[in-house]
């Protein structure tokens, strides 16, 4: 059974589409990549979970959620896992949509505190190797780095991130850390792919080092900006700036 939102005037440019969904029933998350789900037909499917956190608080079975299928001869999996219906919030689940969200922010002047560049990239390579999400540059040499993360542990309206302990985030910070300087800004970008948060904390029951290592981030002059969504069947876009406590 497909799945629709009828309230079609909810979607503009400012929207990220989703692909057709086809909701089900979760019947179990598991190999972090992998979640069995009966279809509203009968049929239980295999899914691909593009998501390499604990999901903590949203891959409970019995849950209603929603898929995309992909008639790809190259995909093992043709179903991808895309949201799940919790309690105060519909959640986005697939780790690719806060990247591609945030860049079509930026383009459609959405996020107030980064209006002004002149040229925009993904995915910027390092001299080290690695790579960050976002990067934006004036001619005038004035640029700014950009790592994004997907949040989706929310308990009694507070976001948290990690939701599983995370050695490449720690080096993403370190890495914003050495890139600051005076022409140079560097920001974290926290995305909240649900709708039910008032306020962030980093997960230190979880992660500690991680919260230590923002801490010192902020302090050294890296940039904390984190915002939720405004999602739906058809789509999902971002909505608000939410206040963070550390």
């Amino acid at each position: 059974m497909k799945a629709q939102d009828s309230d079609s005037n909810r979607i503009d440019s400012r929207y990220l589409k989703w692909p057709e969904l086809i909701s089900g029933t979760l019947v179990r998350r598991y190999k972090r990549f992998l979640a069995d789900i009966t279809l509203n037909d009968g049929q239980t499917i295999t899914a691909h979970c593009a998501n390499t956190g604990s999901m903590t608080e949203c891959s409970q079975p019995g849950s209603t959620v929603y898929v995309s299928y992909h008639n790809n001869p190259k995909r093992k999996l043709k179903y991808s896992w895309e949201l799940i219906q919790m309690p105060t919030s519909l959640v986005g689940v697939n780790t690719a949509i806060p990247n591609k969200l945030v860049l079509h922010s930026i383009q459609q002047n959405l996020i107030q505190s980064l209006l002004g560049y002149e040229h925009i990239k993904a995915e910027k390579k390092l001299d080290s190797g690695s790579r960050l999400d976002i990067f934006l540059w004036n001619h005038d040499k004035d640029c700014c780095y950009i790592e994004v993360k997907n949040c989706t542990l929310v308990t009694d309206g507070v976001a948290s991130f990690p939701d599983a302990v995370t050695t490449r985030g720690q080096k993403h910070l370190r890495e914003l850390q050495q890139l600051q300087d005076e022409h140079t800004r560097c920001a974290m970008f926290f995305l909240i792919q649900r709708s039910d948060a008032d306020v962030f904390r980093p997960a230190d029951t979880i992660d500690p080092e991680y919260g230590r290592e923002l801490r010192k981030a902020i302090k050294n002059g890296v940039e904390i900006l984190i915002y939720d969504v405004d999602i739906n069947l058809n789509g999902i876009r971002i909505n608000k700036e939410i206040p963070y406590q550390l």
